[in-house]
């Protein structure tokens, strides 16, 4: 990627140590630029875990805000702002609407004088109420950018930008990184997890728990017909941690404070909804989990496994199943391909594409609600898995081809150059209308 330095400055909501799919893309866009040469900062949520101001290369500024534009912010504020339009970057890249270090800068765009790129990242809320007004404002907010990225060559977000006219994007794709998933496969794995070598290994990778689809898969692996043969799901999330009574008391007491300081009593009462519909979803989890544990030959580990052991898993696993409400463009779909580990995923964000481009997997019917979540039928998941356990030939074919594509385009060896042809301003018309399968884009 050698090119003149740039200074650049990356915002995102949440970066390492924090685990998660925008946490992942940044770090490894934002590690690449600074081992490419480039001056890379992250401005960034305070995380009292990070003990570090400076991680692979890159410096972290931290910012104790929460929030957003829809429901309110609350915390350094001005400061991020002031903070942002006086960097003096060459190019400022964020990513993701519908949180603060996006929505924060929206009175103070005119006064950024760097190249401005944004990645909306799915517009998760655009049928969301609460965010009517917000997205009524997006387009005028939209055209203050010099370049927005999406990963998806159709989805709520692109189709957005089409509809009110705007054409200056590129559509880049996610993917895994070849340092993690080149190497060798760690022979130990199983046996560290107590999972005998003939074991048919089903893995979901997620978090939140609530929405990530867990319950749908332990549902639909108790309702498997195994065939006799012997089966391990394991439900890798960030499962909640016991805590003693005046533990979660506490807790909870100091949410309720900084969500009613930052979002208001309808805040609160949105959290307290949407705590309670997890409970619930956890609740039925684990009632399915017990009945899938109850059964011959089958056995279920909650695992929220360290990230060198979570590869591991991904290459030790037959099939990656994801059965997600709502997602934009996984990684989980990219880091199975680069796995070699075929997957079976719902039709949630752009995993349709994403099955096309590395023909690594393949699609279970499901339908999506009228807010855009994606709704599986555990019924028609259970025979899709037993499918798929049943055919080892399309599994090696489908875990093949996965390895070979994602190898040829979805590294970030091979994504992050588009970032960098991006921010300095020098990604041809030619190569931004190109999908990744070399084919034009509508």
């Amino acid at each position: 990627m050698a090119a003149r330095p740039m200074r650049l400055l990356l915002c995102c909501e949440f970066y390492h140590p924090s685990r998660g799919g925008v946490q992942e893309v940044m770090r490894q866009v934002a590690s690449r630029l600074a081992r490419a040469g480039h001056d890379v900062t992250v401005a960034t949520s305070h995380l009292a875990e990070r003990n570090a101001a400076v991680i692979d290369g890159v410096r972290i500024r931290e910012f104790k805000v929460r929030g957003n534009l829809a429901r309110g912010m609350r915390g350094e504020v001005e400061r991020y702002r002031d903070f942002v339009a006086g960097f003096g970057a060459d190019a400022v890249l964020v990513k993701a609407a519908q949180q603060w270090t996006f929505d924060a800068l929206w009175p103070v765009l005119d006064r950024i004088a760097a190249r401005k790129v944004f990645v909306p990242c799915g517009f998760s809320g655009l049928h969301d109420p609460d965010f009517f007004d917000y997205f009524r404002q997006m387009p005028q907010v939209l055209r203050k950018f010099d370049h927005l990225i999406f990963y998806a060559e159709k989805y709520r977000d692109i189709d957005f930008a089409r509809a009110h006219g705007l054409g200056n994007f590129s559509i880049v794709p996610n993917g895994a990184s070849e340092l993690e998933f080149d190497g060798a496969p760690d022979p130990g794995i199983r046996a560290r997890l107590g999972i005998a070598d003939e074991d048919f290994v089903f893995l979901t990778v997620g978090s939140p728990i609530a929405m990530k689809g867990h319950r749908e898969i332990a549902e639909a692996y108790a309702r498997l017909d195994g065939g006799g043969r012997r089966t391990t799901l394991i439900l890798n999330g960030n499962w909640p941690v016991p805590q003693r009574w005046t533990g979660r008391v506490a807790t909870a007491a100091r949410r309720a404070a900084d969500v009613l300081g930052a979002e208001g009593l309808k805040g609160v009462k949105a959290r307290y909804r949407a705590m309670l519909r997890q409970r619930q979803i956890l609740g039925e989890t684990a009632a399915w989990i017990a009945r899938a544990d109850a059964q011959p030959g089958k056995r279920v580990l909650c695992t929220n496994l360290p990230r060198s052991d979570l590869v591991e898993v991904f290459k030790t696993a037959n099939l990656l199943v994801f059965a997600s409400n709502i997602e934009y463009s996984p990684l989980v779909l990219f880091e199975a391909a680069a796995a070699g580990t075929p997957f079976l995923s719902v039709p949630v964000g752009n995993a349709e594409e994403i099955a096309r481009w590395t023909g690594g997997g393949s699609i279970c019917p499901a339908p999506v609600d009228p807010q855009g979540f994606t709704r599986a039928d555990p019924s028609a998941l259970a025979r899709d898995m037993q499918r798929c356990m049943n055919d080892p030939d399309t599994l090696a074919r489908l875990g093949a081809t996965g390895k070979a594509r994602w190898r040829e385009r979805f590294t970030w060896q091979a994504i992050a150059p588009r970032y960098q042809a991006i921010l300095a301003g020098r990604e041809t018309e030619a190569s931004a209308r190109r999908a990744v399968t070399g084919e034009s884009l509508p």
